[in-house]
């Protein structure tokens, strides 16, 4: 499968140390997870004027609060498999009905494992056929963003930043989009699915 681009993994500027999402599933206690990556609207032939649903969470202080994400979260009971969590999450954080928006479920993304939340998440992917009306979950979502597909694509800018995230001086590459950073999994996740359009 494609490699997202090198430019996108983040490097500890104090030791040159790269962090990056390992692509492992991780230690047999990490907790699996799945995100939806949705495409909409859009057909069988997609287009750049199709968008990638995603969120920007409430923070709430934990690791990925106020993070621009994709909807998703933990398996949890009843969950049958990463399909099944990644539409319930999107269900509960963005009111997403998959039959109102007629979505396909087309494949999924490589699992990966984040250390720091020691989460093993398989990303999802979809195509809505009809424009998902969409609502936040308070609690969870601060905003919904309905990113341009084009904004990942092989050809799409990547911004350099150096700050410091959780304690720690980092450079990353980002993708600028709607006034937003999108870093780290999600960049990753957003990357690969940009690669693997790019062959297409």
């Amino acid at each position: 499968m494609p490699a997202p681009p090198d430019a996108l993994m983040p490097v500890r500027l104090d030791t040159g140390e790269r962090r990056t999402p390992a692509i492992t599933t991780g230690p047999a206690s990490a907790r699996p997870a799945a995100v939806l990556v949705l495409i909409a609207p859009a057909s069988d032939a997609l287009d750049a004027e199709a968008e990638v649903i995603l969120i920007r969470r409430v923070d709430h202080g934990g690791h990925h609060a106020g993070d621009v994400a994709l909807p998703g979260g933990r398996f949890e009971v009843g969950d049958e498999d990463a399909t099944g969590a990644a539409l319930r999450e999107a269900a509960e954080e963005i009111g997403l009905d998959p039959v109102a928006a007629g979505v396909r479920v087309v494949g999924e993304l490589e699992t990966f494992w984040i250390p720091v939340s020691d989460y093993r998440v398989t990303p999802v992917v979809a195509i809505a056929s009809r424009r998902p009306t969409l609502t936040a979950s308070p609690d969870e979502v601060e905003a919904i963003v309905r990113a341009p597909l084009a904004a990942f694509l092989p050809d799409a800018p990547i911004e350099l930043v150096e700050t410091e995230v959780r304690g720690f001086p980092l450079r990353f590459g980002a993708y600028p989009t709607n006034g937003l950073r999108v870093w780290g999994a999600t960049a990753r996740i957003l990357g690969q699915l940009g690669a693997i359009l790019g062959q297409a």
